[in-house]
């Protein structure tokens, strides 16, 4: 009965609720028709963002491989910005972002790798620390896919590239 009851009193709210909502009395209504206006929606253009190549797990090699010749017959430098990657052609260049951080750099795929299980790409030691990343081994990073000399040159980075020599 009081279940009835309970149930009633919420019906007759609902319905008080939507005859209050339903649209303006008599004291709010105009005698003169309102004009419609046309809006124009503000369409806003967003910057399209590439899909990333590939997201995942980077490592770096170093010194134990400088001078050794790559999969690409160059000789690997630790300070280049170069870079092991299973499928990308050898002589392409990726843009690796380290998502921690946010910092990236470009870097030429010249070897193949890795070849620890669960990483995308092994990066060359100073690659590793543009991306501040040499201290951790790990760090989680985006791949895009550099197409144009224009973009490679705008993520070249040479501040690690190669120790300057002393003059004497």
């Amino acid at each position: 009965m009081q279940r009835r009851m309970a149930h009633g009193l919420m019906i007759a709210l609902l319905i008080v609720g939507l005859g209050a909502a339903q649209g303006p009395n008599n004291s709010e209504a105009s005698s003169t028709p309102i004009k419609p206006t046309k809006v124009k929606p503000k369409i806003r253009k967003q910057a399209s963002k590439n899909q990333a190549y590939q997201i995942g797990t980077a490592s770096w090699y170093g010194e134990y491989f400088e001078g050794r010749p790559t999969a690409s017959g160059e000789d690997y430098e630790m300070y280049d910005m170069t870079a092991a990657h299973p499928t990308l052609p050898l002589g392409s260049y990726v843009r690796v972002t380290n998502l921690r951080n946010g910092r990236a750099v470009v870097v030429k795929v010249n070897d193949r790798g890795p070849i620890v299980s669960g990483r995308i790409i092994d990066l060359s030691y100073g690659a590793a620390r543009v991306l501040q990343f040499e201290e951790r081994g790990l760090q989680k990073v985006r791949l895009d896919l550099v197409k144009t000399p224009t973009e490679r040159q705008a993520y070249q980075t040479v501040a690690y590239n190669h120790p300057l020599a002393q003059v004497r």
